[in-house]
């Protein structure tokens, strides 16, 4: 006896599957810095010293004077002489005018009149003590500085970043397949059969 067979046949589908790995390359550049130191302003200000002798007193005093302080002194003494023999000649009028009160005024005049004066001396080459004025004024020095910052400048350069993103490729590799087969398989009907 035959009986009614069916017979299947598949074949499993396969898939492929091709993975590209992802790539990232990163490069950072360095950054950019730029330093500047400008130098300090310095400034220096110097008054020089100053020293003054004044030695005309004492100069004067050893009979070294100047023309013109000499020509003063020669003025001065020559009004005081006039005056004093203004007054003498004067005196000696008054004298002679009474003459009847008695006495001998015109001797005596002419005594008074023919003897010289005492003159007084003493050592004429030493100066007189303050007779040399020193002034100093000593030397400023006067310094101003200005500190000037730093200029820095700086640039930040962004790292350069190469990425290539990873693909998987998928691909059928066997296609899936079914096979019937029939085998011993009949219609019966009536008065009727047949083979499929």
């Amino acid at each position: 006896m035959q009986f009614p067979q069916i017979r299947l046949e598949s074949t499993p589908g396969q898939i492929s599957i091709n993975a590209i790995k992802s790539n990232m390359e990163i490069e950072q550049p360095k950054a950019e810095l730029s330093i500047e130191q400008p130098k300090a302003d310095l400034d220096i200000n110097k008054t020089p010293s100053r020293l003054t002798i004044e030695q005309t007193k004492a100069r004067e005093d050893m009979d070294l004077k100047h023309i013109s302080r000499r020509i003063e002194e020669a003025a001065q003494q020559g009004y005081q002489d006039w005056l004093a023999g203004l007054a003498r000649v004067s005196q000696d009028g008054d004298e002679v005018m009474m003459i009847e009160n008695g006495g001998h005024p015109i001797a005596d005049q002419a005594k008074r009149n023919s003897e010289s004066p005492m003159l007084e001396f003493n050592i004429g080459w030493i100066p007189s003590a303050g007779g040399v004025k020193i002034d100093y004024a000593p030397a400023k020095v006067d310094i101003n500085w200005k500190v000037n910052m730093p200029i820095i400048e700086s640039n930040v350069n962004n790292p350069v970043i190469n990425y290539t993103p990873g693909k998987a490729e998928v691909s059928l590799k066997q296609h899936p397949s079914l096979k019937i087969d029939f085998e011993n398989l009949r219609h019966v009907g009536i008065n009727y059969e047949q083979s499929i």
